[in-house]
């Protein structure tokens, strides 16, 4: 049932929306409960399930699996739970809510989820309603290596309770390993709205517990499936500044399904070159024990830990008493920006140098250092038209620095040391929020320089495995085209028998004045927004800090021009097309 709103255009005053957006609300919570209790809208007998809304945040599918869950566990208790994401809630259908629990990811350093960007303006705004009625928790999801760890739960939660709301669980900040700490915290948190709510307190008599999922082979990072490796193909030129690499798994008789969109996970093995330089750091063997462990430390740097990105605790530690006066002034100063510039290229190795002769423990380091996490990317190919495969699109991350090669964690590990019919661990990650159109014949506009084509080639062989009609266009580039045009064979050919309806390229260093994608993106402006008012769907991939901004502000742009508008109902057009899931981003 879809949340109702009062449309803009709607001829009534302020006041007059303001009051027919609540009256809605309320009849749409009351429906939900009907709805949720099992109960018909005329002829039923008394509610007696309670109304929960578990609204998430979620970037790249782990919290809308946690509110999934949580919901099932709500159901458990007796309430009857709504769940949608946090940019489908109209600030003033929210306002008339009475119990709310917010499952949110932080995204980068500190941002909100792109699905729930446009909730956090309208409730961050000095215009934003009172909440006194409403009763709230909020779990928090994040990454402790990053300084913005779990910025979005906290302003929400902050927020809320500046507007009135009363807190029936103080909030959880869980880190990459949040499985276990946040279905404890919904598990505990679930009665008191239960109770709170006045509706049935606890379980039902009789209803059992939701069932735990079962330990399905690739069905979380916790249970990966080892895929034999069927291809490892290099895609990028011998002479090109990258190494861009084409895998493909064999997903026959492991009952893995995934939808293009998806990520795939993939347990890394450390390199085992660093391994064993940290062990001569150490001054210890590969299989010394580890007290408290059941594995030798050999196997813990290779398997469990993450060695390469160094974590605060462990700068921390060293910092604390290291002779080298440039990262004691840095600490002393607390500049992020200079700390991080000054750990760009450095591994947890690298740390341990600065002192070499300085006596590490094995306890010690241990307890300083995070677990090795597995690492997603884009799934690059549709099931529908590769059955039992599933491609990845991947650049192999190699620099220099101190005299030593170095390389990406997961990258280096599938380019260079997993071979054909070896099986590294993998699992696949929904992303609900970012598919291909549910209809076929709606416009399609992909932005995907670089490996971000990933989820587009999976995009484009999706829509012809269906037979969509819709128009298709995308947007590629990279440095230089005899180099880099990744894929080129399969574009061309879907370009030239019409599946790809327009095809533009950039290559930014094939010309004295660098042409990125959202060069590109101006040139054809007009077009661009044709498609648009046409129903376009507009999706981008790829990197995060530079092209997705730039991205959106050449899609800003080009509505203003060529919409013959101001910037300000631009971005009143960018904000429907995300309202609308028209505008969705995979980027990282």
């Amino acid at each position: 049932m879809k949340v109702p709103y009062i449309p803009e255009d709607a001829p009534f005053s302020a006041d007059q929306k303001s009051w027919l957006a609540g009256f809605l609300a309320g009849l749409h919570s009351r429906l939900l409960v009907l709805e949720g209790s099992g109960q018909q809208a005329a002829g039923a007998g008394p509610a007696t399930a309670a109304q929960i809304h578990i609204l998430y945040g979620s970037q790249t599918g782990n919290a809308e699996a946690l509110a999934q869950g949580a919901a099932a566990a709500a159901r458990a208790q007796g309430l009857a739970p709504v769940v949608q994401a946090l940019g489908e809630v109209d600030l003033a259908v929210f306002a008339a809510m009475r119990h709310v629990l917010v499952i949110t990811s932080t995204y980068g350093e500190g941002e909100m989820p792109d699905n729930a960007q446009l909730f956090w303006e309208a409730l961050s705004a000095g215009t934003a309603p009172r909440l006194d009625a409403m009763r709230f928790a909020v779990l928090a999801i994040g990454d402790t290596g990053y300084d913005g760890f779990c910025q979005a739960g906290k302003l929400i939660d902050m927020r809320l309770e500046q507007l009135g709301a009363q807190r029936l669980a103080d909030r959880i900040d869980c880190d990459v390993e949040y499985e276990d700490a946040a279905n404890a915290w919904i598990a505990g948190a679930l009665p008191q709205f239960a109770s709170s709510a006045g509706g049935v307190a606890g379980a039902p008599a009789g209803a059992a517990a939701a069932p735990a999922p079962l330990a399905v082979p690739g069905s979380s990072r916790k249970h990966p499936y080892a895929a034999a490796l069927a291809a490892n193909r290099r895609l990028s030129s011998e002479v090109s500044g990258k190494d861009i690499r084409h895998f493909e798994f064999d997903l026959e008789g492991s009952g893995l399904q995934y939808e293009a969109g998806d990520a795939l996970g993939v347990v890394p093995v450390n390199d085992p070159q660093l391994v064993g330089q940290l062990l001569a750091r150490l001054n210890v063997a590969y299989d010394t024990p580890a007290p408290g462990h059941d594995r030798c430390l050999g196997d813990l740097l290779t398997h469990q830990f993450e060695i390469v990105t160094p974590p605060r605790k462990l700068v921390d530690f060293i910092g604390q008493n290291t002779a080298n006066e440039e990262l004691r002034h840095i600490l002393q100063h607390d500049d992020k920006d200079t700390l991080d510039a000054w750990l760009w290229g450095k591994d947890v190795l690298d740390l341990l140098l600065l002192d070499p002769a300085r006596p590490v423990g094995v306890q010690e380091l241990l307890a300083l250092l995070r677990p090795l996490q597995h690492r997603a990317y884009s799934i690059s190919s549709s099931q529908k038209a590769h059955g039992d495969q599933v491609h990845l699109t991947i650049a192999a991350v190699r620099y220099t620095s101190a005299g030593r090669a170095r390389g990406g964690v997961c990258s280096t590990y599938l380019a260079d040391r997993v071979g054909r019919g070896e099986k590294p661990g993998i699992f696949v990650s929904p992303n609900k929020a970012f598919r291909v159109p549910a209809q076929g014949d709606a416009p399609l506009i992909m932005v995907g320089p670089g490996t971000g084509i990933a989820p587009f080639r999976a995009f484009l062989q999706e829509r012809q495995a269906t037979g969509a009609q819709g128009r298709n266009w995308l947007f590629f580039g990279d440095q230089h085209r005899a180099h880099d045009f990744i894929y080129a064979d399969e574009l061309t050919r879907w370009h030239a028998d019409g599946h790809l309806s327009r095809l533009d390229l950039a290559f930014s260093r094939d010309q004295a004045e660098k042409i990125y994608v959202q060069t590109r993106m101006r040139e054809h402006g007009a077009e661009l927004y044709a498609w648009l008012q046409d129903g376009g769907h507009f999706y981008v991939c790829g990197d995060a800090t530079r092209m997705a901004r730039d991205v959106d502000e050449a899609l800003h742009h080009v509505i203003a021009e060529h919409g013959g508008t101001s910037a300000e109902k631009a971005a009143d057009y960018v904000n429907q097309l995300k309202k609308d899931k028209r505008y969705l981003r995979d980027v990282y």
